[in-house]
Formats: structure tokens, C-alpha cells, sequence
């Protein structure tokens, strides 16, 4: 008897699509960055602020996203979070002052980027409990995809139409592809009379902190784990869109042609891409603490390097080492809070999670856009990333097994 397609993997398709389109709108930020100086005379301070907004625009949202999920599933949510998207794109192609960056990129942008990561990925470990890891990996591929096609696609059409019709191309594409995609997400699988992994276990076993409902927010915030993942998740974003932000900027403060520069940018994904998965499969195998310690300790490393980086060789073997630790960081976070915690209220609490992410994500690209125009430089932003890897180390070496989870 041939076995049935198991709709989980639609799942995960729909999830890969939504984070490719996504994520790859949001790195085109860097591309547009120098458009807006050019053309209004901003300072890098300035245009930072727009993505700082946004991220924080993005935890806000975020943690209501999560919420209405876990309560009512992500399809509806994701629709309109994509329309968000779309409109706030296409509205930037009649940009023609600041607060006009902050309110369409800022707030309109950040709402429709905040259920990228929580819908999908508080969705994907519903469904799947054994191969978890991998599956949030696979998903996470999609970023990278994203990171690695949509940025250099942005480059080609500013180059043919102008950064005002490519905004007006990006956000078109960007609502359709992702209120379509949207149509195939479910809550999960008993839904529509399923279990996880197609029931390659035995309803209410515990596999990997998906059963029993987990624990519900009152009883998460009591565990010191939930807000040691809250920092480090604040010290990862910190670091990560400080260097999404300011890293095409820098490029070609040091020489590099734009579409150079853009390849560096690109090379995040392509290489990020290997670290999703690896780290999906490996989190399955060893766990989330230990594949934490292996993604800020491969940071450290990168951030150093960074430091001494002069030519263009040495920007594209940082991005290498750097791109496969942001992808493994962004797969490990969900599948180590539905290991502690469960999956019952994964969404509110993977929402909070996010929102401690987005204040760093804020933060970091802001304090970075200063200190370049106070200094001329961003060597002290790189030795300040460096210190913050390290200080992840060190406490996610306290992470310890939740109480009470069985674990």
C-alpha cells in the first residue's frame, strides 16, 4: 500500500516560501541604504533608525502574533501580516522624508515582518516531533534562499528602474507570494485529524518536549532558562542585524563595488543555508544548549576576524565563517524552547523570546550608525560584537534543563 502524503510537508513548504520572501525583503535594506543618502542627504544614523523601528515594530507584533496562533492558527495572521509587507513597500516608492522611511519601513514593514518567525516556526514544531530540528532547518533554508536571491535581484532592478519602481516591484511580488503561500498553513496537525510526524509515535508520548501541552507562560517565566534564551536571543540580534544593516556600507567604505559588496551580503545566505540544516539535524542529535555554544562560539571567531578584514578576500571568508552561524542560530532558538518548555503555548512564549531578539536588533544597528558618524569607523562596533559573542558563551553554558518538563 503506497503511504499517504503527510500535509505537515506542506507545512514546510509553505513555511520555506514565506521565510525566503521575508527575509530576503529585509535584506534589502542595505542595498537601498546609500540610495536614501544620495538622494536626501541622511545621515547613516538616520537611515538606521528606519530598521531599528522595525525591528522593534517586529517583537511587539510579534509577541500578539504568537499569541492569536497558539488561540486561532497562523493562516489568517500571515495573510494579513503579508499584506502589511507588500503595502509598506510599495508605499516607499513614494518616499520623500524621514518620517515617511519611519512609518511606512518602521511600522508598516515591521508588522509585516514580525510573523515571519513565529508563525512559521511555532507551526512547524506542532507538527513534526521526532525530526523536529531538521524540519525547522529545512524552513530555515528558506531565509537563506531568500538572503541569497532577492538582495541581488534588488541590485538588477534598481539598475534597470530606478529604487523607487524597485520598491514598487518588491512589495507587489512580495503580497502575493506570501498571502498565496499563507492559504496552506493549519495550527496543527489534529486540526484536520492528524499527528505529529504522520504518527510516527504514539499519541501522548513525550518526544523532544512536543506532548502534554507544555508549560504555559506564568509557569515559563518562573524558570531562569526562559530569560537566559531571552538574553542571548537579545545578544544574537544585537550582533546579526548590526551586521545586516552596516555590512554593504562598510564593504564599500573599504573599496568595494556595491554589487562586491552585496555578493559579500549574499554570501550570509548561501553559507547560512548549510547552517540551518546542519544545525537542524545536529540539534535533534545533541540538543539546543550545546548547538547554542557551537553558534557563539563560531560568532567569536567571526567577529575577530572581522576586526583585521581589509580586502575583499577577507570580507567574503568572514561572511563564510559568520553565515554558518547566523543560520544555525536562527534554527536552533524554537526547537530548544519546545525541548524546555513544550509546545502548548510555544507560540506567546517564542513571540517574547523574539521581542527580547528585536530590542538588540534595534539597538545594535542604531548604536553601530553613531558610532561610524561620531567616529568614522566601525572597528569599535566590531570589537563591541566580539564581546557580546563571548558574554553568549558564557551563559548559555548556565542553560539548564527546565523543571518539571521531563527532561
Amino acid at each position: 500500500m503506497k503511504p499517504r502524503y503527510f500535509y505537515g510537508y506542506n507545512i514546510v513548504g509553505a513555511s520555506f516560501v514565506i521565510q525566503a520572501v521575508s527575509i530576503g525583503a529585509m535584506f534589502t535594506y542595505g542595498v537601498f541604504f546609500k540610495e536614501f543618502q544620495a538622494d536626501f542627504g541622511w545621515s547613516r544614523a538616520t537611515v538606521s533608525m528606519a530598521s531599528s523601528l522595525a525591528f522593534l515594530v517586529m517583537g511587539v507584533v510579534g509577541i500578539l502574533a504568537g499569541r492569536l496562533s497558539d488561540r486561532i492558527g497562523p493562516r489568517a495572521i500571515m495573510v494579513a501580516s503579508g499584506i502589511s509587507l507588500g503595502l509598506g513597500f510599495m508605499l516607499m516608492a513614494r518616499l520623500q522624508a524621514a518620517w515617511q522611511l519611519y512609518l511606512l519601513y518602521g511600522v508598516l514593514a515591521g508588522i509585516g515582518l514580525s510573523t515571519h518567525d513565529v508563525i512559521t516556526l511555532s507551526t512547524v514544531v506542532r507538527w513534526f516531533a521526532k525530526r523536529r530540528g531538521m524540519m525547522t532547518g529545512i524552513v530555515k533554508v528558506g531565509t537563506g534562499s531568500g538572503q541569497v536571491v532577492v538582495p541581488p535581484f534588488a541590485v538588477a532592478i534598481i539598475a534597470f528602474f530606478g529604487w523607487r519602481n524597485a520598491y514598487l516591484i518588491l512589495g507587489t511580488l512580495t503580497l502575493v507570494t506570501l498571502v498565496a503561500a499563507a492559504q496552506l498553513m493549519r495550527r496543527d496537525p489534529n486540526s484536520i485529524g492528524l499527528l505529529p510526524d504522520d504518527g510516527n509515535h504514539k499519541p501522548g508520548e513525550s518526544v523532544n518536549g512536543s506532548e502534554g501541552g507544555g508549560m504555559s507562560l506564568s509557569a515559563a517565566v518562573r524558570r531562569p532558562q526562559f530569560w537566559i534564551i531571552c538574553v542571548a536571543q537579545f545578544l544574537a540580534f544585537f550582533c546579526i542585524f548590526t551586521i545586516i544593516v552596516h555590512m554593504v556600507p562598510h564593504a564599500t567604505d573599504l573599496g568595494l563595488s556595491v554589487a562586491t559588496a552585496v555578493s559579500v551580503q549574499s554570501t550570509f545566505g548561501g553559507v547560512s543555508m548549510l547552517g540551518r540544516f546542519i544545525m537542524g539535524v545536529t540539534i535533534d542529535r545533541i540538543g539546543g544548549k550545546r548547538s547554542l555554544i557551537i553558534c557563539f562560539c563560531i560568532f567569536l571567531c567571526g567577529f575577530i576576524w572581522l576586526q583585521m578584514a581589509r580586502e575583499a578576500w577577507m570580507l567574503f571568508l568572514f561572511a563564510v565563517i559568520y553565515g554558518f552561524a547566523h543560520g544555525g542560530f536562527f534554527t536552533v532558538v524554537s526547537p530548544t524552547l519546545a525541548e524546555l518548555f513544550g509546545t502548548g503555548s510555544h507560540g506567546l512564549l517564542f513571540g517574547i523570546v523574539l521581542f527580547c531578539g528585536t530590542i538588540g536588533g534595534a539597538i545594535g544597528p542604531l548604536l553601530a550608525g553613531r558610532t561610524f558618524d561620531v567616529t568614522g569607523s566601525y572597528q569599535m562596533v566590531f570589537l563591541v560584537l566580539s564581546g557580546l559573542a563571548g558574554i553568549g558563551i558564557v551563559l548559555i553554558t548556565l542553560l539548564r534543563p527546565a523543571e518539571g518538563t521531563g527532561r
